[in-house]
């Protein structure tokens, strides 16, 4: 019967622990947004331009691109520039340039973020290679636009934001459709 005391006493300590993961478990989405916000990371960015278009000449915001690899993704991937600025209001397009080195078919899906976060939702694409999954035969190479307006209710304290781009590979849950040459 001595034995029983600490049996008891661990059996209990592991449903403790067991229950505290469990509510941490439901406590990840909540702490994850919280972090995101804290450290102006993962920004979605906002829907369909609905203002009316007028450039505002008299500010400037600059713009800046990056663009990585998931890690297990080998294509070449960048913007054709580090950066732009830009008017609010105005219509800006930048290139990006993807390269699979493979001998394989692949198919890539690009996943954005905009920080600062808090200036998301004034950032609008109206054409983006992130909407569609890509598809690149093997050593082919592409340009990839995506095109957005910097919303001119944007605060005035913003003058610099951040598109960030990750590149995966998702051949294996939509493997691509090799293209033969005649024959």
């Amino acid at each position: 019967m001595a034995d029983s005391v600490p049996l008891k006493r661990l059996v209990t300590r592991l449903l403790i622990l067991v229950v505290a993961m469990f509510a941490f478990g439901f406590a990840l989405v909540p702490i994850y947004d919280v972090m995101c916000k804290a450290f102006g990371i993962n920004g979605k960015t906002a829907g369909q331009y609905e203002g009316e278009q007028i450039v505002d000449p008299a500010r400037q915001v600059r713009v800046q691109f990056l663009s990585t690899n998931a890690i297990d993704m080998v294509w070449e991937f960048h913007s054709k520039a580090d950066e732009v600025v830009v008017n609010p209001g105005a219509v800006t397009e930048m290139l990006f340039v993807a390269y699979n080195p493979t001998d394989k078919p692949m198919t890539a899906q690009a996943v954005p973020s905009i920080s600062p976060a808090e200036a998301a939702m004034y950032f609008h694409k109206t054409e983006c290679f992130c909407f569609t999954q890509q598809v690149l035969q093997p050593g082919q190479r592409i340009e990839m636009p995506v095109r957005f307006i910097v919303d001119r209710d944007m605060p005035k304290d913003v003058k610099h934001l951040t598109l960030a781009y990750t590149l995966f590979d998702i051949t294996a849950r939509q493997p691509p459709v090799a293209v033969h040459s005649g024959g």
